[in-house]
């Protein structure tokens, strides 16, 4: 065997010993704690931009369109068609404090997204008020995000008015009952008859739905009015007294 040199044996002297098998637990532990940190700032900022920056963005285009389509009615004297294309009238609901909200057609995401209301178009469901005929004009719109226009639906009560204002109508309903949570599959809650309210026979209704609890699309709150009168628009626009 060969002798040791005094330079290897300096090397040896001189060479780190491996970190104790604490100190190793403690850099690991370090480094996922940083890890859990950035990934807690990378989840708050994406909140920030699911229920703040999404809902500025919606309101700025709800806003541009809203005010397309009173330019638009402006523009157009006298009764006449009812617009589906820009947008249909405004919903106004005191309880929930969001001001005018603009009435889409449709329900999807991309229309929702805008910071509107949306109706449901199913064929057979589907009744708008300006038909004249009994049936369920029903409506939905985000709790969250995206303008979040009925955010505060909970905030509804029986009793309560919901107007909805079009060109030359304003048709003013009262709330007479809610179902706080239902499964995000039940249809029927815009059946033209929505048995679940308490109502058996057909007439003039409205629905109100969105997702429940707040944050989530686990569920659906629904709120359902009936028409008491519909009052012509004047040319100043008068609010109608639920309104002022």
């Amino acid at each position: 065997m060969a002798a040791t040199t005094d330079h290897e044996e300096e090397a040896e002297q001189k060479a780190p010993s491996p970190p104790p098998r604490r100190g190793r637990i403690a850099t690991a532990v370090s480094v996922f704690g940083e890890l859990l940190i950035t990934a807690g700032v990378l989840l708050g900022l994406f909140v920030v931009y699911s229920l703040w920056w999404t809902n500025v963005m919606a309101d700025r285009a709800a806003d541009k369109q809203g005010d397309k389509v009173r330019d638009h009615w402006a523009d157009n004297a006298g009764p006449g068609a009812l617009d589906t294309k820009d947008g249909i009238g405004f919903l106004h609901v005191p309880a929930m404090n969001k001001g005018e909200v603009l009435v889409e057609k449709g329900t999807t995401s991309k229309v929702l997204n805008d910071g509107v209301a949306g109706y449901y178009t199913d064929p057979v469901k589907a009744t708008l008020p300006t038909s004249g005929k009994d049936g369920n004009f029903s409506l939905a719109a985000h709790r969250d995000g995206h303008g979040a226009k009925f955010h505060n639906i909970d905030k509804i009560s029986k009793g309560d008015p919901i107007v909805f204002e079009t060109k030359d109508n304003w048709y003013v309903y009262k709330v007479f009952s809610i179902l706080p949570e239902t499964s995000k599959y039940n249809v029927d809650v815009i059946g033209q008859v929505p048995k679940e309210s308490g109502v058996k026979k057909a007439g003039k209704y409205i629905t109100l739905t969105t997702c429940t609890p707040v944050y989530t699309s686990r569920y659906r709150y629904v709120v359902w009015g009936e028409l008491e009168r519909v009052e012509k628009v004047d040319s100043e626009r008068t609010l109608p007294k639920e309104l002022r």
